[in-house]
């Protein structure tokens, strides 16, 4: 008899870093969830944007079926077809040359951190070691990338963290300016803020900032963990600004729900990561080479990215009327399927009230900070589904406006 799991097993059993919601999924198919006891929910988080073409899609399940009748995971001593497929798709795709395939978002930025480190320590010498990040960033939760991240409440339990990194201010290149230096082997941000609430870059700060970096030889780093794969309506978000990166981070959407990360680079810089250099065990595995290919693939053949512009209409539209009859939110940004409803300051600290209100009302959304309501569904999800999921929203909104 298998054992019956309930929620409260997690608090029993579970070191307690995360705080899961009170239902616990179990079938998923598109962008509709449903629980152990049968409801079913909207999914507009996409598993914290991982999900790009929904769940349980039924060629990325064809595709890993058959990968793993064959050859799940061979060590990095060897390679395979899947996962060179996949590296010359990117590559073809993209401004790189290289690429490094990874676990993860903060695998892939840690790794970018320590070729930029690699590439100036062997071009310019000891000195050009520092780092500049932003404030409100997030780049993962190792400790590199922690203290890359401009969040102390991520960092602030595990001190002293590695030294020579600093935060500027996001879209203000003066603050920029006044950090940056001969000693800056590196500038890592993200195009759109993802954790920070949602906060697209502006235009003219990302040329700017492209200038500074190549003015002090330091390689400019694009996490596009988040905002890759499509989710902007373009394949990677530097696309959209036209600002090309020296190093590109991407993972979350790139495996469809399958673990992947990857690091894509210029020849150039590449070949400063000699063999033994780095390395993982898990990273370019058959299963994930395989499933992320077809994820690329689904995404060019059905035209998922020509929808995304479309879908943000609908969200956005659906968003705005709520705040019509409710004013509720100061502000609704970002662009594509990375859409932030911003609280206006009558409801600050609110936003993950609003989001376990939301779970009640059938609708599972994300939050990007506390004041900050995220949407970050499939790229191919229905007008219904979309219609459906914001009504219930609408009801959450309601609720909260009536109790709070």
């Amino acid at each position: 008899m298998s054992l019956k799991i309930l929620r409260q097993d997690f608090d029993k059993w579970m070191i307690p870093v995360y705080n899961p919601a009170k239902f616990i999924p179990v079938y998923a198919k598109g962008s509709i969830v449903w629980d152990q006891s049968g409801k079913d929910y909207i999914d507009f988080t996409g598993g914290i944007a991982v999900n790009v073409l929904g769940h349980a899609h039924p060629l990325l399940k064809k595709t890993l079926e058959k990968q793993a009748s064959s050859l799940w995971h061979i060590g990095n001593g060897y390679t395979n077809e899947p996962i060179l497929r996949l590296a010359k798709e990117l590559t073809n795709s993209t401004f790189a040359d290289k690429v490094f395939f990874c676990n993860s978002g903060a695998e892939a930025n840690e790794t970018a951190m320590k070729l930029a480190r690699k590439v100036a320590k062997d071009r310019f010498g000891k000195n050009k070691i520092n780092i500049l990040a932003f404030n409100n960033a997030f780049h993962g939760r190792t400790f590199f990338t922690v203290k890359a991240g401009g969040k102390s409440d991520y960092s602030k339990y595990f001190e002293p963290l590695p030294k020579e990194i600093q935060h500027a201010s996001f879209n203000d290149i003066k603050s920029v300016a006044k950090l940056i230096n001969e000693n800056t082997c590196a500038v890592i941000i993200e195009p759109i803020q993802g954790e920070g609430g949602v906060i697209p870059a502006d235009i003219s700060f990302l040329s700017k900032l492209r200038e500074l970096c190549d003015k002090y030889d330091a390689l400019l780093i694009f996490d596009e963990v988040q905002s890759g794969i499509g989710r902007t309506g373009w394949l990677y978000a530097y696309m959209y600004y036209g600002v090309i990166p020296d190093i590109l981070t991407s993972a979350k959407a790139l495996g469809g729900g399958f673990p992947i990360g990857a690091v894509l680079t210029k020849q150039d810089l590449a070949i400063m990561m000699n063999v033994g250099s780095h390395g993982t065990t898990y990273g370019g595995n058959p299963l994930a080479g395989a499933v992320a290919g077809k994820v690329l693939e689904l995404i060019k053949k059905d035209k998922i990215m020509e929808g995304v512009s479309q879908r943000h209409i609908w969200i956005v539209t659906h968003l705005n009327e709520i705040n019509k009859n409710l004013n509720i939110f100061k502000e609704i940004r970002g662009l594509g399927l990375m859409i932030g409803a911003v609280l206006n300051a009558s409801f600050i600290n609110k936003a993950d009230y609003i989001n376990k209100l939301s779970a009640e009302h059938g609708v599972m959304v994300l939050i990007a900070g506390s004041n900050v309501i995220r949407f970050t569904p499939a790229l191919n999800i229905s007008e219904q589904e979309i219609n459906i999921g914001m009504q219930r929203f609408a009801k959450a909104c309601e609720s909260f406006i009536k109790i709070k």
